[in-house]
């Protein structure tokens, strides 16, 4: 509301009062927080359908039905997709199945700033392919002179102890990137694929309240 005085000495003019002014105030949080949760909406509707090429055609599904549907890699091979599928599962159970290598790997082929990956939110310099390969290498390596194999075919007692470790930058002769900054990212990435859907809220207990209700489940 405008209220209007009137002094002998002054023309009259026009103030503000203090409801409109809160009212102002309010409009102006309420739609940093509708931001906030558009933001936070289209990350969360990314996470659970992404664009897969399919016999040629770009098809939308969740990373776990172009993994049940044996959906090529655009960028990873069959190795590199394995060993991610391996280390997530260590990191966060349920993340092979719930698709962490398509992901990972569709992530991969979006131009960097539209990427949802970890990476990108840790600074890592584009392109984040280099991140992922080399720290698939490191992992190899080390578990190849520590344990005499691959990553993804030790038994996962050995694939826990090796991540342990790799958390806390206690593997001789580790090259690349820190095993810690390693963990730290794919980690949170497994916890995206696996808890950043309306199933892994379920999964949690928690009760889905989105700001804006998607259309269809995610």
């Amino acid at each position: 509301m405008i209220l209007l005085t009137r002094s002998r000495s002054s023309p009259v003019m026009p103030q503000i009062s203090q409801s409109a002014a809160k009212t102002k105030s309010e409009l102006r949080e309420e739609k940093t927080m509708t931001n906030m949760g558009r933001r936070g909406f289209v990350k969360g509707a990314t996470l659970g359908a992404l664009a897969f090429t399919v016999g040629g055609v770009e098809a939308i599904m969740a990373p776990g039905e172009a993994r049940a549907r044996n959906v090529p890699f655009r960028l990873l091979d069959a190795h590199q997709g394995e060993t991610l599928e391996a280390l997530g599962e260590t990191l966060v159970p349920q993340a092979r199945e719930a698709g962490i290598a398509h992901y990972i790997d569709q992530q991969l082929s979006v131009p960097p700033h539209e990427a949802l990956l970890q990476a990108r939110i840790f600074n890592v310099r584009p392109p984040f392919a280099d991140f992922y390969r080399t720290a698939i290498v490191s992992i190899d390596e080390s578990s190849r002179r520590i344990l005499g194999r691959d990553f993804a075919q030790l038994s996962a007692a050995d694939q826990r102890e090796f991540v342990g470790r790799m958390r806390q930058n206690k593997i001789e002769g580790w090259t690349g990137r820190p095993g810690a900054a390693v963990y730290a990212v794919l980690r949170a990435d497994a916890v995206d694929v696996v808890y950043g859907t309306m199933e892994g809220y379920e999964a949690l207990g928690i009760p889905y309240m989105p700001h804006i209700t998607p259309e269809k489940r995610w």
